[in-house]
C-alpha cells in the first residue's frame, strides 16, 4: 500500500506539473486522505476526514481536488443512484462490480469471474469489443431486511 501511494503521488505531481499546476499543503492533505481510504466516498466524507487534519480547508478545495484526482485517472467518479457522486481510488487493472442497498446506499464490492465471462460472450455474440464496464445491482441488504421483518 506504502508504494501505491508513493506512485499515486508521483502521478499526481507529474500531472499538476504539466498542468502548471502547484502543490499546496490543503490539497496534499486531501489527497493523502483520499489515498489512504477505502471504499466510496462522498465529498462530504472526504471533508469530514480532511478536517480532523485540517479544520480551515473547505468544501470548495475537497471539490477541486477530487476532481483533479478524477482528471489525472487517480480516482474514479461513480453515481449510484441516489444523487451523491462518490469516488473511489483508481487502481490500475483492478476491475470491481457493485451490489446497492436501496435502503440504507451500503455499497459491496463484488469480483465474479463467471459474469466477466458471460459479459464478453454477450458482446461477442452482438459484435462488440468489450472496452469496459459497469455492473451495478441494486436491492435490499441482509440488515435493512432484518430491519423491515423486525
Amino acid at each position: 500500500m506504502v508504494d501505491s501511494i508513493q506512485m499515486f503521488r508521483d502521478k499526481l505531481q507529474a500531472y499538476m506539473d504539466l498542468k502548471g499546476l502547484r502543490s499546496t499543503s490543503q490539497r496534499r492533505t486531501v489527497t493523502e486522505v483520499f489515498f489512504r481510504s477505502k471504499g466510496h466516498l462522498s465529498i462530504e466524507d472526504v471533508l469530514l476526514e480532511v478536517r480532523v487534519e485540517d479544520p480551515g480547508v473547505g468544501y470548495a478545495t475537497v471539490y477541486r481536488t477530487l476532481k483533479l484526482l478524477k482528471e489525472c485517472g487517480l480516482a474514479l467518479e461513480r453515481h449510484f443512484g441516489d444523487g451523491v457522486s462518490r469516488y473511489e481510488i483508481a487502481h490500475e487493472n483492478d476491475h470491481h462490480d457493485h451490489l446497492i442497498c436501496t435502503d440504507c446506499n451500503a455499497i459491496v464490492e463484488f469480483e465474479d469471474e463467471a459474469i466477466e465471462v458471460l459479459q464478453e460472450q454477450l458482446a461477442k455474440r452482438h459484435g462488440y469489443l468489450l472496452r469496459g464496464h459497469k455492473h451495478e445491482l441494486y436491492g435490499v441488504c441482509p440488515a435493512c431486511q432484518a430491519k423491515r421483518a423486525g
